[in-house]
């Protein structure tokens, strides 16, 4: 009878850490589109723009990531993003000025750099390269930086085929 066959990837010390951890579910974040407040799909007047901030219920931002930004092409003042996010900070957990796609890589750097690191004190890691969902470059750099501080090891890839870093 032949050998079993062991699996030693299962049975080392490597932590794998896969960055679709990070990845925000839809649920904890919003978008605030300051188009929904033009006047004729065109200006931003400030006077109506302040009544209607006003009269929003803000509790569907509770906790959540929040983009501001403006699905039209015009011009607004920046002060609007400013008094939109006085409005929203109360109850956002943190706001962007953003489209979705980069909110979402937004909130993932923002999970990375609060990432806490006493479970991997000196032990050997492994940064999942393949994932089904798009992640930024820009995320695995803070990941690393921040792991570069605690680790024993890092390596990238997959447990069975990995690039020592």
């Amino acid at each position: 009878m032949a050998d079993s066959i062991i699996n030693k990837v299962a049975q080392s010390s490597l932590i794998i850490i896969d960055l679709k951890d990070f990845y925000p579910r839809p649920d904890e974040y919003l978008m605030f589109d300051i188009a929904d407040f033009l006047y004729e799909k065109l200006i931003l007047k400030e006077k109506d723009f302040r009544q209607a901030l006003k009269n929003i219920d803000y509790s569907k931002f509770q906790d959540k990531y929040v983009g501001v930004f403006c699905s039209e092409d015009v011009i607004i003042p920046q002060w609007a993003y400013l008094l939109a996010t006085v409005h929203l900070q109360p109850y956002a957990k943190k706001i962007f000025y953003s489209n979705t796609e980069n909110l979402i890589q937004n909130i993932l750097r923002d999970k990375v750099e609060n990432l806490e690191l006493d479970s991997y004190i000196d032990k050997p890691l492994v940064i999942k390269g393949c994932s089904d969902v798009k992640i930024d470059v820009d995320g695995y750099l803070l990941l690393v930086q921040k792991l570069m501080k605690v680790a024993k090891s890092i390596m990238y890839g997959e447990p069975c085929s990995t690039v020592p870093l």
